[in-house]
């Protein structure tokens, strides 16, 4: 199959990598130092956990018009990315395309398959004006929860962490062959594969952890077992996650977890940095939209107080306007 990873960051590199070397069509669009790493000596990823390290020669490019239409396009950017995306992607698309949204926090197109709202309800937080949605249709989207850890220790060079874990499926549960298919090829090049009849719900129960330890770890400058550690921290991020629950639950997206559950699942981790905190610590754009700011809209559509998640954002809003790492 002829697929493009769109964004080839941590994430998109560890996809792009495994895809390329089973003889799929593979390419990317990437910027920067890292487009030019990837094209000068290949995309280089170490496997923490086996030891091995692979290259993908694959093509790059910072411009899709330079790539033609695709079978598939998985977009693994940060959320404030989106707009770019939306704007840059048409040339990427064919008539049977599919795109694959492997992202953290409540995707744009949460509402629009729910019985909640009768699909009529947008999250303006996260497309404003609609522009998203009407350069991505949500016809075309293969939804992708993604529990693999990876970062890029410099250009074009990933370390995969920890995880292969992939849970996808399309809005409102009804998977067709654009979510078999990919499915099938994921599998072949060693990926942990979930077929999931309710999308929606493995978003949210992603989110429990993300719109928590994220955010306060980028805070608080901790990994995520000092955060445990703490009673005061552990009770914080337990009421921001019961909070969460219930907005879930009030649109029927009952994520169906104990608090105390997931933070086991954190804690079996170990010590490790959350997404936000590297982010944080690079000097790049943080992102609270796509985990807080989306989180509450949907809060407020249902009608559920959420005070301590606001004032989270809050801090965490501020901190990153402070040095420049809010982009909007």
């Amino acid at each position: 199959m002829k697929i493009c990873i769109y964004g080839a960051g941590a994430v998109g590199g560890v996809i792009a990598g495994r895809l390329s070397a089973s003889g799929h069509d593979v390419s990317v669009v990437a910027r920067g130092g890292h487009l030019t790493a990837i094209r000068e000596h290949g995309l280089r990823i170490h496997g923490v956990a086996s030891g091995e390290s692979s290259v993908a020669r694959l093509r790059a490019e910072s411009d899709p018009t330079a790539l033609g239409a695709q079978d598939y396009v998985i977009v693994t950017v940060k959320g404030q990315g989106l707009p770019q995306v939306a704007a840059s992607i048409g040339p990427l698309l064919g008539p049977q395309t599919s795109i694959v949204t492997a992202m953290n926090g409540i995707p744009w197109w949460f509402f629009d398959r729910l019985p909640f709202g009768g699909g009529r309800l947008h999250l303006e937080s996260l497309d404003p004006g609609g522009q998203i949605s009407r350069a991505i249709p949500t016809s075309r989207v293969v939804g992708c929860v993604v529990h693999l850890a990876a970062s890029i220790t410099q250009p074009g060079v990933i370390s995969h962490n920890m995880g292969a874990r992939l849970i996808l499926g399309e809005p409102g549960g009804r998977n067709t062959d654009r979510t078999r298919r990919l499915a099938d090829a994921l599998r072949e090049v060693g990926f942990e594969i979930d077929e999931s009849a309710f999308i929606e719900k493995d978003f949210w129960v992603k989110l429990l952890g993300n719109v928590s330890f994220n955010p306060v770890s980028a805070l608080t400058l901790a990994t995520a077992d000092r955060l445990i550690a703490d009673p005061l921290v552990k009770a914080y991020l337990v009421a921001i996650m019961r909070e969460c629950l219930a907005i879930g639950r009030a649109v029927g997206v009952d994520a169906d977890i104990d608090p105390e559950v997931r933070m086991d699942m954190a804690r079996k981790l170990g010590t490790f940095k959350t997404s936000m905190l590297q982010d944080l610590e690079a000097g790049k754009a943080l992102e609270i939209d796509g985990l807080l700011t989306g989180t509450l809209e949907v809060a407020a559509k249902a009608g559920v107080a959420a005070p301590v998640t606001e004032s989270l954002l809050g801090l965490i809003r501020l901190r990153a306007q402070t040095t420049g790492q809010y982009a909007r």
